[in-house]
């Protein structure tokens, strides 16, 4: 037996449109997000129409590509235009000595933009990461930093910034004696 496919429709648009509304406004085209997705340009062009349903594990391979949570496919109403969020309801990432906070909601749009609060010796962690392949830029806020790319490493301070590809292995360690304050910016969203 067939599991039924989802084909919900929110407020004015249904899965389809949500999903091609997205994909256009990251840019990508039909073939771009069926390849990373590892489904035929004519499925996902089915599934945008409504004329096919996709399986929970596809939409989650589809929203991943989209920097979207699967959730966000499902969202009530329009696309979002203007969006305010209030400091009170930031969702926030704890990690040992480090406080992130989005300063972005989701469904992320073109940005993907935090605040983090690193304590003294505080790091993103013991390892260098990547996330995606987008442009990444670092604001020292306040504090002084080391950022490692690949085998480079920069001391960054106050009001001073630095751009990379997401893709490049990173971390960061706050080297300072007080806290540190850095903003990220992330196009297009790298979640």
């Amino acid at each position: 037996m067939v599991a039924p496919q989802p084909t919900a429709t929110r407020g004015d648009q249904s899965l389809g449109d949500r999903i091609r509304a997205y994909r256009k406004l990251r840019r990508l085209t039909l073939k771009q997000v069926a390849e990373r997705v590892g489904v035929s340009e004519g499925f996902l062009s089915q599934v945008e129409r409504g004329a096919s349903g996709a399986s929970v594990a596809t939409l989650k391979l589809i929203a991943q590509v989209l920097g979207l949570a699967v959730s966000d496919l499902f969202s009530e109403g329009d696309l979002p235009g203007h969006r305010v969020l209030e400091a009170a309801h930031r969702p926030v990432i704890h990690a040992p000595g480090v406080v992130k906070y989005m300063l972005t909601q989701r469904p992320l749009q073109e940005l993907e933009v935090l605040e983090g609060e690193f304590q003294p010796g505080a790091s993103t962690g013991g390892a260098e990461y990547v996330h995606g392949d987008s442009q990444e830029l670092v604001y020292v806020i306040g504090g002084t930093v080391s950022i490692t790319l690949g085998s480079d490493t920069y001391t960054l301070k106050s009001s001073d910034s630095i751009e990379y590809r997401s893709s490049t292995p990173h971390s960061l360690t706050n080297i300072g004696d007080s806290p540190a304050r850095i903003l990220w910016i992330i196009s297009p969203p790298s979640l």
